[in-house]
């Protein structure tokens, strides 16, 4: 079974459950919940991917305080290996709140630890105790950043496979230094809309084609429209699964684990979607990124019931 080694951040989600309206300057909205969960897509992929059945391991900075603690415990009862985390009493464990609708969400993010750990702390011994390596929120990641094309090369050059999912850029710049690292990366999982944003194409088969460099397997998530790759040229393409969504908080990182599971066993890359699909309908059922997260045997009950 391939082993998966997570380079990422490490905070807690504070999610607000189906908010009235986004709150505008002055004035106060409600919530129908509130909860804490684990956060960071780095956290909610390696937690999904535990939950399949993977042996995971997680490397990160956070800080020496509680919300640092609450992480660790999580990390540490999903059954991640987190012997090489080290709290920091220099630092603070970032934190996001999230305001949640069915549909989609808005996210407000303190850094703290996220943007301190560099590529040059990840040891070889790390990265030969693993088979692969998933790198998430490249643009939050800003100490990381710079160097991560020189941690995926390490990382195949020791014989590891890898992903990227890039997250969001907080600045809106997109620069192009993250084409140059997809040479260096197997599998990169953005969103539609990074997708548009990083190739300033909104359609989706045209942004596919402008990654095609001839080795990263890109795939695009759609939310409820499904999820989408390049398949000998060809658009491929797989819809959302009927659920009755709760929040989705994390879904895309779920989506990620699910594709994963699917893609280091060496499915097709229609079953890979599917399963990825699968995992991110799924995890929906809850609040918070990992409350739903599916088991393997729920995924294989899903995927029968809908072929």
């Amino acid at each position: 079974m391939k082993r998966v080694l997570f380079i990422g951040e490490i905070n807690v989600d504070l999610v607000f459950k189906n908010c009235q309206a986004l709150p505008s300057p002055g004035r106060e909205v409600l919530a129908e919940d509130f909860i804490m969960a684990p956060g960071s897509s780095s956290m909610i992929c390696a937690m999904g991917l535990a939950r399949l059945g993977n042996p995971v391991a997680f490397h990160g900075k956070l800080g020496a305080d509680s919300w640092g603690d609450y992480c660790l415990d999580a990390l540490r009862a999903a059954g991640i290996d987190i012997a090489s985390v080290r709290p920091d009493a220099t630092l603070r464990t970032g934190a996001t709140v999230s305001l949640s609708t069915p549909q989609d969400r808005a996210l407000v993010t303190f850094p703290g630890a996220i943007d301190t750990l560099r590529a040059d702390e990840v040891s070889d011994a790390l990265l030969a105790g693993a088979d692969h390596l998933h790198v998430s929120s490249y643009y939050l990641q800003r100490a990381l950043r710079p160097d991560c094309r020189q941690l995926f090369a390490r990382a195949r050059g020791a014989g590891l496979s890898t992903s990227l999912d890039p997250g969001f850029d907080p600045q809106q710049a997109w620069a192009t230094d993250l084409l140059d690292t997809l040479t260096e990366v197997d599998l990169f999982l953005p969103n539609e809309l990074e997708l548009a944003a990083i190739t300033g194409h909104d359609e989706v088969l045209a942004g596919l084609h402008a990654l095609d460099n001839g080795h990263t397997q890109t795939v695009v998530k759609r939310g409820q429209r499904g999820c989408a790759s390049l398949e000998q040229g060809h658009l491929l393409q797989v819809p959302a699964f009927a659920v009755d969504p709760i929040d989705s908080t994390g879904a895309g990182d779920s989506f990620d684990a699910g594709f994963l599971h699917a893609w280091l066993r060496g499915l097709p890359l229609f079953d890979c979607l599917r399963w990825g699909s699968a995992c991110g309908s799924l995890s929906t059922r809850s609040i918070g990124g990992t409350a739903g997260q599916a088991s393997a045997s729920e995924v294989q009950t899903l995927l029968a019931a809908t072929r």
